[in-house]
């Protein structure tokens, strides 16, 4: 049974950073792209930054440019999100999800797995 598990969330001062990690169980990250998305209260759910299976590409979208990262640890199984500056408009619960052998996309639908969330609150 596939899992990821999010962790890192939690309340930060505008201009202050937090690091997130998506865990995964039943998956290998080595053949899978990750996805980090994230929902705002009253929004849809939106793309943040992604990583290629190989890990030899990342995209990001451009409210995140400069600021945040990802990685991927093989030999751990997880994928890292480095959030740097971060800004009121970053409050939201942040989804990692998986798919098999894709390149870093911002497409939702080329993920076949996600975690359940972890919130992330920057207060002003």
């Amino acid at each position: 049974q596939v899992q990821l598990t999010e962790s890192g969330g939690g309340l930060v001062q505008a201009g202050g950073s937090l690091r997130l990690s998506c865990a995964a169980s039943g998956l290998s990250f080595s053949d899978h792209a990750v996805g980090w998305f994230r929902q705002a209260p009253g929004k849809e759910r939106e793309f943040v930054i992604a990583i290629s299976y190989s890990g030899g590409s990342t995209y990001h979208a451009d409210s995140v440019q400069g600021r945040f990262s990802i990685s991927k640890n093989n030999a751990k199984n997880t994928v890292y999100l480095q959030m740097n500056s971060l800004k009121p408009e970053d409050t939201a619960v942040y989804y990692c999800a998986a798919g098999l052998r894709k390149p870093a996309s911002s497409w939702d639908a080329e993920y076949d797995h996600w975690g359940q969330g972890t919130q992330v609150t920057v207060s002003s």
